[in-house]
């Protein structure tokens, strides 16, 4: 079966462009274009796409709001924002809205592909560098950060270990390798923690663990 997609826009070149990239191929098909954050809401709740990719400026409506309406509204409807800066204020508002991505506009075909595909899996797309600024740049309370905050008490300490690193950009592999785990084991763990916490994917698991203060940027 093919992933539905619904592209929300202001610009309709930047719209026939995303589409001309996405058809191309035969697992991906758009059905249905947004031109502002209010007409993508009713698309969303109409056509109930797998995958949104939203242009965060856009008139009206926006399109942080428009991905708080989306989430808030149950749909299983994943949320890729666009965004033409790299990393800024209202990305991290995307994100605690319940974005599962973000992309630059400029971002290759091929990549844009990938993220369409992994979003759709249920994964969620946050490159590590992207992570790093985003804590480097927004986390400023540090507690010890061998302390395990209160809010995730229902998780093991290891549990509390492997949500650390994942707060920290490391891949399954990367964690595996730091722990001495299988990578089996560590999917494992990550589950259990989206399912304690209540979390929808790795990215909503990087916001708990700044709102939380587990993490200690990487620059201080």
């Amino acid at each position: 079966m093919s992933v539905r997609v619904v592209l929300a826009d202001d610009q309709a070149l930047v719209r026939g462009g995303f589409r001309m990239i996405l058809e191309a191929r035969a697992d991906l098909e758009v059905v249905g274009e947004a031109g502002d954050g209010e007409e993508a809401t009713a698309l969303v709740e109409r056509l109930r796409p797998d995958v949104v990719l939203m242009d965060v400026r856009m008139p009206g409506v926006d399109g942080l709001e428009a991905t708080r309406r989306i989430v808030a509204s149950g749909s299983p409807a994943r949320v890729i924002v666009l965004t033409t800066y790299d990393v800024d204020e209202s990305v991290f508002a995307a994100l605690r809205a319940g974005a599962s991505a973000f992309l630059l506009k400029d971002v290759r075909p091929a990549e844009l592909v990938e993220a369409v595909r992994v979003v759709a899996r249920g994964d969620a797309l946050l490159a590590p560098s992207v992570t790093r600024r985003l804590l480097d740049r927004f986390v400023t309370v540090l507690p010890d950060p061998g302390a395990t905050p209160p809010d995730l008490g229902s998780l093991t300490g290891r549990e509390v270990e492997v949500l650390r690193l994942v707060a920290l950009a490391l891949s399954n592999a990367e964690i595996a390798e730091r722990l001495v785990l299988t990578e089996a084991t560590v999917k494992t763990h990550v589950s259990s923690i989206l399912r304690k916490l209540g979390l929808r994917d790795r990215v909503q698991a990087v916001v708990l663990a700044y709102d939380v203060g587990l993490v200690r940027p990487r620059s201080l």
